[in-house]
């Protein structure tokens, strides 16, 4: 049999690709806490009668901020989590 030159435990770029994959699932949540984000500003551009603009395009901004923060941050995504369930919440509650 052919030897492809791993001589450890572990083969060649087992480093490289434990930080692409930590850095594609770091990505992807915080593409999903962006979609998110996104679509309560949507619902309060099309539902909310007075001030939608405001709100959407500043809750918005405000999510965007705090994920920008929790992606430097490391791990955690509290931040961008509370905003997004505060900015939920207040939607629902001019909806209402």
């Amino acid at each position: 049999m052919a030897e492809h030159g791993s001589t450890g435990t572990q083969p060649h770029g087992f480093e490289e690709h434990e930080k692409t994959y930590s850095a594609f699932l770091k990505g992807s949540v915080a593409l999903t806490i962006l979609c998110l984000d996104v679509l309560v500003a949507l619902v309060a551009f099309a539902f909310i009668g007075s001030g939608n603009l405001l709100i959407g395009f500043g809750g918005l901004i405000i999510g965007m901020l705090t994920l920008v923060l929790d992606v430097r941050a490391g791990q955690s995504w509290y931040l961008s989590v509370g905003w997004l369930v505060i900015f939920g919440l207040f939607t629902a509650v001019m909806l209402s």
